[in-house]
């Protein structure tokens, strides 16, 4: 047995394969074990297909191509992969949605364990989908690595719970019958695993919130592969352009934000919000002239509303790591966020830390921004330096730095 080789499960083509791609390019990967990808098998004749003429579903199913990862190194199960998708499809309510979740991470595990973990001394896997894999992975002696890429649900619930409150509406009001079976099982992975890895410091809190294992959690915020356009026509005297991205709804904040937007003259402020629209539809006729609701997007037009954009605004309630924080980085954009966004964002140097659910914040250094453009201009600069040590690289690095330590200490 080779004493630093991973099993990664994962379902769906999480953060577009970062973990597993950076194992293999550091010769530390046995095989990503995953739900179905168009690499290998049947599955690969839908990248000869005509992409216009593909349903959506399918369009979807053709991010699932691990770039820079083998197909001998891929193992999956297109069945299971598409009954997954059909049970999505049909699930409706938030208790249907978690059995679905509960049901997909137990099979990978299942089918995964059933196929052997080879030479790999040790498995790594996702919050909620991992458990069976890392009970049998600690009985045989091989170390254990999940990756908690969100709060723990009893945060996430006490927060959006809050929020659901306050606008009513906003959120599906039906109970959760199946969020006490939810984070009984991921509790379950973080007492069975040696290691839990915390995208930021919000999660690592969350953990030790609920009373987690604190003393096995380590930070280790992403990066990616990001291009975006971040050079900008100098526009001082028009209105500054504010861009939301990601699902347009209650945990994301979107209804301070627009409250904060409601705050300005049309000449002072433009903003727009990109991503699926899970606002009431009262609630969309309501937003002034100057908020446009753009939906959402395919992914390789999501640039061009980066590069529209002066200044990204995400006052989210609860996350993991916001991806798109990241991105707004890249692309140069000032960040005005939230600490529960669990960011990378330096406030007063590329961006401003607000407290959620506090539109007037928001207004606050939106306004800043409107009447300093020179700051705004500083802000930029350092917002694409800043993305710098964000690169997919940059995560390898620190990613690997952690299972080493662990691997030394196994």
């Amino acid at each position: 047995m080779q004493p630093s080789h991973f099993v990664v499960a994962q379902l769906g083509a999480r953060r577009h394969y970062a973990v597993p791609r950076i194992l293999f390019r550091a010769g530390l990967l046995d095989a990503l074990y995953t739900d179905i990808s168009c690499a290998k098998g049947w599955p690969r004749i839908l990248t000869s297909l005509p992409r216009p003429a593909l349903p959506k579903t399918v369009k979807h199913l053709l991010g699932r191509v691990p770039d820079g990862i083998p197909a001998s190194h891929i193992r999956h199960f297109p069945a299971f992969g598409l009954e997954y998708a059909r049970r999505r499809f049909n699930a409706k309510s938030p208790t249907e949605v978690t059995a679905v979740h509960l049901w997909a991470g137990e099979t990978l595990c299942r089918k995964a364990i059933q196929r052997g973990l080879g030479g790999a001394s040790a498995v790594y896997g996702f919050n909620s989908a991992c458990l069976e894999l890392l009970e049998f992975a600690n009985r045989e002696g091989r170390l254990g690595v999940v990756e908690q890429t969100s709060a723990p649900t009893e945060i996430e619930e006490e927060l959006v719970g809050r929020e659901k409150e306050r606008f009513p509406g906003w959120a599906p009001s039906a109970r959760n019958l199946l969020s006490a079976d939810y984070a009984g099982r991921v509790r379950a992975e973080w007492d069975t695993a040696s290691l839990i890895l915390c995208g930021s410091q919000f999660v690592k809190d969350g953990i030790n919130a609920v009373g987690g294992p604190l003393q096995k959690c380590v930070v280790i915020p992403y990066g990616g592969t990001f291009s975006f356009p971040n050079v900008r026509d100098s526009r001082r005297n028009a209105p500054l352009r504010a861009l939301f991205v990601g699902r347009v709804c209650l945990q994301k904040g979107v209804p301070y934000l627009l409250q904060a937007a409601a705050k300005f003259a049309v000449r002072d402020l433009h903003l727009r919000l990109v991503g699926a629209m899970e606002m009431p539809e009262a609630a969309q006729r309501d937003v002034g002239s100057a908020t446009q609701l753009v939906g959402p997007v395919p992914r390789r037009e999501i640039g061009a509303h980066y590069a529209w954009a002066d200044v990204f605004v995400f006052p989210s309630i609860c996350e993991g790591s916001a991806t798109v924080c990241y991105e707004a980085l890249a692309a140069g954009l000032p960040v005005i966020t939230t600490p529960n966004a669990g960011s990378v964002v330096r406030d007063g140097i590329d961006g401003f830390i607000v407290p959620t659910c506090n539109p007037e914040a928001i207004a606050e250094k939106l306004e800043l921004l409107i009447k300093d453009r020179n700051l705004l201009t500083w802000m930029s600069t350092n917002a694409l330096q800043r993305s710098r040590d964000f690169t997919i690289e940059r995560y390898g690095e620190r990613l690997i730095g952690a299972l080493s330590s662990l691997m030394k200490q196994g």
